[in-house]
């Protein structure tokens, strides 16, 4: 099943970076663009909890894309928390890229239909929740 999941996220990986390439922006970075602009500032560790992204790769991408101007940081109230947010060239540099990645979207969706691609959307979020609220002991 692993393997199977990997497979297949890899291949759909390599369709929206081919897509975003001339953006510059990676599939993980328009993702972590997307979550903010709908949950707002959120702590590192819950933007973490949403895409299901370990703490170190999480604080790579985010450096990065701090550094391009595309998030913000700020510390909470307590020191050790940072509060991550959208700024303004986020925003645009989301909208730029949001029509390409809606025609990938809308590329699979054909490919697969609308009801396997359905199917595959709550196939998926099930196994993450599962695999998020059991961890280790499925």
């Amino acid at each position: 099943m692993c393997a199977s999941f990997r497979r297949t996220s890899r291949a759909l990986t390599q369709m929206y970076e081919e897509a975003l390439r001339p953006f510059r922006l990676r599939s993980t970075q328009f993702t972590i663009l997307q979550v903010l602009e709908l949950a707002g500032e959120v702590s590192q560790g819950r933007l973490g909890e949403m895409l299901a992204m370990d703490s170190t790769s999480l604080t790579r991408t985010l450096a990065i894309m701090r550094r391009a101007g595309w998030v913000s940081e700020e510390r909470g109230e307590d020191r050790r928390e940072r509060r991550i947010g959208l700024s303004a060239a986020g925003k645009a540099k989301l909208k730029q890229a949001w029509p390409v990645w809606e025609k990938v979207q809308a590329r699979v969706r054909r490919k697969l239909g609308n009801e396997k691609w359905e199917s595959l959307l709550q196939l998926t979020h099930h196994v993450t929740e599962i695999t998020r609220t059991q961890g280790g002991s499925l």
